[in-house]
């Protein structure tokens, strides 16, 4: 049975024989290892090429911000998972990572899809980006669709990770056709909304990495690579000092049971 169009294996990210390992094209052991930093790395996993000044120093900013925000719901199932078998790490870091989705974590991609849309079609309409994102979230709103990258439940101003990854893109010159659209849909959601909603982190991210020329189909690796390192730092303070049950009692103490019980039935405090 056939699965796809390729019939035969093939790959162009690494080989090796009993001498040499062959990543994109380069020597693991004499070309990269000690000689790269790991961002440096991963994006010549990711694209094949080396990465441009620009564009390393943009993703090192982006892995920063994302990391780490608490005791988030991805982070609490992560250290309740490792609380109940701490035996396994990495069942524990999935935990977390299977919750990152469109609320928590998973909406850069879908933000960076947003501003795609927009450029283009600036780019094929011959109109100017707010005439562009004009239209473009107009039409979102007609169907009732929600802004990805936009709002924040804690940070209701803008999340304030939004400047910092500017001023780093900005800095390290990268271009910032993509942070001008992310800026002009704020602006313009009052009026097609009825309400303000911040520019958030999720937004930031592609609107610094696509005007450094990182893929759009990859951007949700970002926030799970950085979130993986958040993880591994949550699970070891786990071993030191384990609040996984303590965050499944807070849970319980608070629930009210809505359901059918005997009569003269008393859940137990």
């Amino acid at each position: 049975m056939k699965i796809g169009k390729e019939t035969i294996p093939k790959t162009s990210i690494c080989t090796a024989n009993e001498e040499t390992i062959i990543v994109r094209g380069e020597d693991l052991c004499h070309d990269l290892i000690g000689k790269v930093s790991f961002t440096e790395y991963f994006l010549l996993l990711l694209t094949g090429s080396r990465p441009s000044p620009a564009l390393h120093a943009i993703v090192d900013a982006a892995l920063v911000a994302i990391a780490e925000h608490g005791l988030v719901p991805s982070v609490q199932a992560s250290r309740m998972t490792f609380a109940a078998a701490p035996e396994s790490l990495q069942g524990a870091v999935a935990a977390g990572l299977l919750g990152c989705g469109s609320v928590i974590l998973g909406a850069a991609d879908q933000a960076g899809q947003l501003l795609t849309e927009i450029d283009q079609h600036a780019e094929h309409e011959h109109v100017s980006l707010q005439q562009a994102a004009y239209a473009v979230v107009s039409a979102r709103r007609a169907v009732r669709s929600a802004l990805p990258g936009y709002g924040h439940p804690v940070h209701k101003e803008r999340d304030p990770r939004v400047s910092a990854l500017f001023n780093a893109a900005r800095q390290a010159r990268g271009n910032t056709r993509y942070i001008e659209i992310a800026e002009l849909v704020e602006q313009i959601i009052p009026e097609i909304y009825g309400k303000q909603l911040k520019l958030n982190v999720s937004a930031a991210i592609p609107a610094v990495l696509l005007g450094a020329g990182f893929p759009l189909q990859a951007l949700k690796g970002i926030p799970i690579l950085a979130r993986t390192a958040g993880l591994l730092a949550h699970l070891h303070e786990e071993q030191q000092k384990s609040i996984g049950f303590a965050l499944s009692h807070q849970a319980t103490h608070t629930l009210t049971y809505e359901g059918k019980a005997p009569e003269g039935f008393q859940p137990s405090k």
